[in-house]
């Protein structure tokens, strides 16, 4: 295990810039030229995102793959999540005129990169350490990853649609914007964005739980082991299908996807990582 130290200074680095995105974008104080609210991410922003991240990236490899033995618990899920969640952003940034969200993403990297230092995890099986096995895994992250982006972004869209309901702000054609709202895009856009993410993330959900029969087939001799992880799972794989096909084929917009999303999402944490949580910090049985 990498010294806390390390995790603290990760941590710390993560905070740090978050606090300046929220005093930037988000509540207006602080600017200065080229990352006022309006503004996008700077190069010396870009660059100050990385040093944390480098360092998340680190200690990842140190006890994942450079470990001799794999431990994998609800902290190592939520630490590599919003490690893919970081790295999602920071090449969605220079693609897509997203602003104002690392306000919101690198506080969560902050509080998931430091979890490993105080919850290793348990020891697993022996066959996690087969490489098939860890692109399950991988993909696994990434999966929860995209979902973690798309529930930020429907936090975000309802909070903006109320705002836009109770005329707090005005529409997107020719209004004043202020704070948080002046570094975002119109809904529309985020709208696009959402399904984009949700798209992908469902692909990548179904290859997951498609790798995790075959493998529970090859080790235990079923398809499926009714457990906390197969049964949220398919309930989150389900939830997000029935989203896809309400979007695409009834063009489910607003709030409704809005809380389908948020639905899935809460599924899919409880999959895994809530799960996880439960039997290793409530239950103790590590």
């Amino acid at each position: 295990m990498p010294d806390i130290l390390l995790y603290a200074v990760t941590s710390i680095l993560y905070a740090v810039i978050g606090l300046h995105f929220w005093r930037t974008r988000w509540t207006g104080g602080g600017e200065t030229e080229g990352s006022a609210a309006g503004a996008g991410i700077v190069s010396w922003e870009r660059l100050a995102i990385l040093a944390p991240f480098i360092l998340h990236s680190y200690l990842l490899y140190l006890s994942l793959f450079a470990a001799a033995d794999l431990r994998f618990g609800f902290s190592q899920a939520m630490s590599v999540t919003l490690w893919l969640t970081v790295l999602i952003y920071w090449v969605e940034s220079l693609i897509y005129d997203v602003k104002g969200m690392q306000a919101l993403v690198l506080p969560l990297a902050a509080a998931s990169a430091l979890l490993p230092a105080f919850f290793p995890g348990p020891e697993t099986p022996a066959y996690t350490q087969a490489f098939a096995f860890r692109i399950h895994l991988m993909v696994a992250m990434l999966a929860y990853s995209l979902f973690t982006i798309a529930a930020l972004h429907a936090t975000l869209m309802t909070v903006l649609e109320r705002r836009l309901h109770r005329g707090k702000i005005s529409g997107p054609s020719g209004e004043s914007l202020a704070g948080p709202w002046a570094s975002l895009p119109p809904l529309m856009t985020l709208e696009a964005l959402l399904f984009r993410i949700i798209t992908l993330g469902f692909v990548l959900l179904s290859l997951t739980l498609a790798s995790g029969f075959v493998f529970s087939e090859e080790l235990f001799g079923q398809a499926a082991r009714f457990n906390h992880k197969t049964v949220f799972g398919v309930i989150s794989w389900l939830i997000f299908a029935a989203l896809l096909i309400g979007r695409y084929g009834w063009g489910w917009r607003g709030r409704t996807a809005l809380r389908w999303t948020l639905a899935g999402f809460a599924a899919l944490l409880l999959a895994y990582v809530g799960s996880m949580f439960v039997l290793e910090v409530i239950l103790g049985r590590v």
